[in-house]
């Protein structure tokens, strides 16, 4: 019974990212027609049959309250931070410092670092570089870092947009992830040219 769901599961994400696929194919070529219909179609399922991608499960459930307080906290960031490098980038003669930091995600599961990476990347002045997928490790960019309190302060900013997300989405096991407390990211894991 669980092998006739988890192949059910499988068509119907894979039918799910083929009608994205087509959506955004027709949105590309500006209008909706059956030519556009049918070549989406075409690239969509030579995209899922050519390049495979791993399975996502999704074990959560979607939040209303927290998905508002992400979306509602992501603006606020994204506002605050372009203000931010907006000043930095008009202020004569200064030079910001940048750093990368390696922060070690509570929750590890490919749907969480998709989409805490994407959220972090997004907010000007801060880029994924790498993400160390079996440690659970996102490595960033963060611009403008003057002093170790504002390592700190990233590392505490990246680690509130995961529990944003995991509020909003995650499962009851991965809600009770986030009570643990962060474990550091090891120096012999940083490597020398990060």
């Amino acid at each position: 019974m669980t092998r006739v769901r988890a192949r059910l599961g499988r068509w119907r994400d894979r039918l799910l990212t083929l009608a994205w696929m087509v959506l955004i194919w027709c949105l590309l070529w500006g209008r909706f027609s059956w030519g556009n219909l049918l070549g989406g179609l075409l690239v969509g399922g030579a995209v899922l049959s050519f390049f495979p991608l791993p399975p996502v499960t999704f074990g959560g459930r979607l939040r209303l309250r927290a998905l508002l307080e992400l979306a509602g906290r992501f603006v606020t960031e994204l506002v605050s931070a372009s203000i931010h490098v907006a000043r930095i980038a008009v202020q004569p003669g200064y030079r910001p410092r940048g750093a990368i930091i390696g922060v070690r995600l509570r929750v590890r599961t490919d749907l969480n670092l998709a989409l805490t990476a994407e959220a972090i990347s997004l907010v000007p002045g801060t880029l994924i570089v790498e993400v160390d997928r079996e440690r659970g490790v996102l490595y960033v960019h963060v611009l403008d870092v003057r002093g170790p309190e504002d390592l700190t302060g990233s590392r505490d900013r990246i680690l509130a947009t995961e529990a944003r997300i995991v509020r909003a989405i995650g499962s009851a096991a991965e809600l009770r992830l986030l009570a643990a407390p962060a474990a550091p990211v090891p120096p012999t894991e940083r490597g020398a040219d990060r």
